[in-house]
């Protein structure tokens, strides 16, 4: 058989059991994510039908898809909301820092990974996953809520947060020296606050690059505006998923929504890549020395999201059904926590990270959906009106 014969009945294969599995997690109202990298786990390294020869596509196509869902997510927020979102919360923000990168870095240090290790599981349990909330939101029809907006804002910070912390891990998880990292950090402050600076002032004329009554225009554009960036930062040592998360937050108004909507289709097929590409790194024999330390870290990072969602939503004056339903549904993480651990093993840390970060996002994303709708059932607003 020839190679391109064997790429296209290999990535023809993975496509449909994707798009099977899409079904079976809508029919349970779960995320898909789970079930996508579980199908990386049977077709890559120690699995059951490993994929050879298109690999590469894979490997290539992962990196597409984590600057598509970056920008997707950037194509979110405008400079204003950012700043405003910065500025009203920033104690939130300190606070669901301490309370959900803590633990991550306390079990880096207990596994034996070292300040490193520590430094890549803070952020692996601090950022929850805005793609999966802002989705599970939409399905319960919770987008209207009071709380809803609150939940936005932490999302929000988390996000931005990372604009800094990426190219802090980059440099560090490639051994760079005190000089070398805060050169990229410097950088890294500097690109943020110039393209937030100059697309709060100047943001209708970048937009105008773009045509938002050219669908075929805008998707070619916007994607390569994103992908063009994004290799730019990584030449610079800055993360390639920073530069195009600040690529979507340059883009506003008709523009950004005409390019969410049409690149909506073309992110999903690229992220469905990226995560069975994570899942493909992942041995699953490796899981088994992991899972425990890894549901234990679960159990502990899903109560502190949920005070940092509680806590928020007090602070806004929401009701006590409110401050329940954000703390639940912010506890899944997501894609930074795959994008986090990726960087480690691309850079030849310790491999046990991966399975490690894969099983400890796939306990949150399946278990956060379920304990979301918690508030909805009728023996819980029952409880909680009896409270009152």
């Amino acid at each position: 058989m020839s190679h391109t014969a064997a790429v296209f009945i290999q990535l023809g294969g993975v496509l449909l059991a994707l798009s099977l599995l899409s079904r079976f997690a809508s029919a349970f109202r779960q995320s898909a994510i789970p079930f996508y990298m579980t199908l990386g786990l049977f077709v890559g390294i120690g699995g059951v039908i490993p994929l050879t020869e298109s690999q590469e596509f894979f490997e290539i196509g992962s990196e597409i898809g984590v600057v598509l869902l970056l920008l997707m997510i950037g194509l979110e927020y405008s400079p204003k909301e950012l700043l405003v979102s910065v500025i009203g919360n920033r104690r939130i923000g300190v606070l669901d820092a301490l309370l959900n990168a803590t633990p991550g870095a306390i079990a880096g240090l207990l596994m034996g990974w070292g300040p490193v290790g520590a430094l890549i599981l803070a952020g692996v349990t601090w950022v929850s996953s805005s793609g999966v909330i802002v989705r599970l939101l939409s399905d319960l029809g919770r987008m209207a809520n009071r709380e809803t907006p609150t939940i936005i804002s932490v999302l929000v910070l988390e996000d931005l947060a990372m604009a800094f912390y990426l190219p802090v891990l980059s440099a560090v998880a490639v051994g760079a020296t005190i000089m070398e990292g805060a050169v990229s950090v410097g950088i890294a402050i500097g690109v943020v606050v110039i393209i937030i600076g100059g697309t709060y002032f100047y943001g209708r004329r970048f937009a105008r690059l773009f045509s938002a009554d050219n669908s075929e225009a805008l998707v070619v554009g916007v994607a390569g505006m994103a992908i063009l960036v994004a290799g730019i930062a990584t030449q610079v040592n800055v993360s390639a998923a920073v530069g195009a998360f600040l690529v979507g937050i340059g883009l506003s108004g008709r523009v950004a929504a005409s390019a969410e909507r049409v690149l909506t289709p073309v992110r999903d097929f690229f992220a469905a890549i990226f995560f069975v590409y994570f899942g493909i790194q992942t041995n699953p024999a490796d899981i088994p020395a992991v899972f425990l330390p890894a549901f234990a870290l679960a159990a502990v990072t899903m109560v502190t999201k949920f005070i940092t969602g509680y806590v928020a939503t007090r602070r806004a004056g929401i009701a006590i059904p409110g401050r329940w339903r954000a703390g639940l549904a912010l506890t899944p993480r997501g894609e930074f926590s795959i994008i986090i651990a990726s960087i480690a093993v691309g850079a030849g840390l310790n491999v046990a990270i991966l399975p490690f970060a894969a099983t400890y996002m796939m306990m949150t994303i399946v278990m956060g959906p379920v304990l979301a709708r918690i508030p909805d059932m009728e023996w819980f607003k029952k409880r909680v009106r009896a409270r009152g």
